[in-house]
């Protein structure tokens, strides 16, 4: 049940994420409304509650954990680079750290399902 919940927050911050990248482009006075700037933060820290609440209930901190610590460290390159993203970068700067975040989403999602961080060797 709780893989089903995190999955259901990893498709709603995902899908909040492309909102935040794509609204300024059209409907740029919705960003300013009080449910567009609480709202994914409530979804990324359920998301995150249920991601630890998964590594506990699985026992994966019993074995080998490489994979974890690659999903912690590309968790943190996504946060990083949609800090970039919501600062208002403009042009370049903003478009490559916008494919650079999807490309760890999909780093994570990756090392997720195959837990291994090297899967591209």
């Amino acid at each position: 049940m709780i893989k089903i919940i995190h999955l259901t927050f990893v498709l709603l911050a995902f899908s909040s994420f492309i909102g935040r990248v794509l609204l300024p482009l059209t409907h740029p006075n919705l960003l300013n409304q009080k449910a567009f700037k609480i709202a994914p933060h409530v979804i990324d820290t359920l998301l995150l509650l249920s991601g630890i609440t998964l590594v506990f209930q699985g026992s994966w901190l019993s074995g080998e954990y490489g994979w974890l610590i690659a999903k912690i460290i590309a968790l943190l390159g996504y946060i990083g680079l949609g800090g970039v993203l919501v600062m208002r970068s403009e042009g370049t700067t903003r478009w490559l750290a916008f494919a650079g975040a999807i490309g760890l989403f999909i780093y994570i999602g990756i090392v997720a399902v195959t837990k291994n961080p090297w899967f591209f060797l």
